[in-house]
């Protein structure tokens, strides 16, 4: 469910997408987008959109999940287990109303899309 809703998402708004690498850059990008969201929902102490944008993150890092290539080994097993930790830190911190944890997902995914970015220009 939160895996097709991801791509979606994605797909209906950014009909023209010109590679599978902008794609994951836009969800990486979507992720933190909509954990900062959540954040502020907590902070107006808005449970509606505090659970539909963490929903959203899920959603998106379930999509990522479900996209891993597993022949490429250890990385496709480090980021699957990195990004099934990511949803349950997500689930925690919807449940505990915790920013910090938030902060932390986040944190998480602004490394990954740095190091995206880096290695997709590298490889051009």
């Amino acid at each position: 469910m939160y895996g097709n809703l991801a791509h979606n998402i994605y797909a209906q708004n950014n009909v023209g997408i010109e590679s599978p690498q902008k794609l994951i850059e836009m969800l990486y990008e979507g992720v933190l987008r909509f954990n900062a969201q959540a954040k502020k929902a907590i902070k107006d102490n808005n449970l509606e959109k505090k659970v539909y944008w963490t929903n959203r993150s899920i959603a998106i890092i379930t999509e990522l999940v479900n996209t891993l290539d597993m022949s490429h080994g250890q990385v496709s097993q480090y980021l699957q287990e990195l990004y099934s930790y990511e949803i349950r830190l997500l689930s925690t911190a919807s449940l505990e109303n915790n920013t910090d944890k938030l902060d932390e997902v986040s944190n998480v995914f602004k490394g990954l899309l740095e190091g995206w970015r880096e290695s997709t220009y590298v490889a051009r």
